[in-house]
């Protein structure tokens, strides 16, 4: 007889999943970066004008407006990102990839692609596409 729900479960499972995912990656600690701020770089290499509204960073990496400005800051300080104001308005402002930022990204994704073909072989790929939807179902939006 089941002490949990199946539901409690799979959430657990995944959380699980997500410790031991963090924990290989960390081989991108060779870049300077960790594998959020690896995410980071991503997104906003893949933004219009390699840019984002910080508020809407935070949202495509699941943070709060205040997480994601203390995730920011070691990365504004070794010049990874900027801050750019919004001239129209002074409440809005937008991360900005640098150059430096995004030859990081370009290195760090060698590795960060070795990573995930040791987690996830390629021939492995297809068999994951319902586990795709699941995460995108709970809010996965990371594409």
């Amino acid at each position: 007889m089941p002490i949990i729900n199946s539901s409690l479960k799979i959430l657990m499972n995944l959380a699980k999943v997500q410790a031991v995912i963090a924990r290989r990656f960390d081989r991108l600690n060779m870049h300077g970066i960790g594998f959020s701020d690896f995410v980071i770089l991503y997104l906003l290499q893949q933004s219009a004008d390699g840019k984002m509204r910080r508020i809407d960073l935070a949202d495509r990496i699941g943070l709060t407006a205040s997480g994601i400005t203390r995730m920011l800051l070691p990365m504004e300080k070794i010049g990874l990102v900027s801050r750019e104001a919004n001239e129209r308005d002074a409440r809005v402002s937008y991360v900005v990839l640098t150059q430096a930022g995004r030859q990081l990204f370009e290195d760090a994704k060698l590795t960060a692609e070795a990573v995930a073909a040791e987690i996830i072989p390629g021939e492995r790929e297809k068999k994951f596409n319902p586990l795709t939807d699941l995460l995108a179902m709970l809010g996965g939006n990371i594409s």
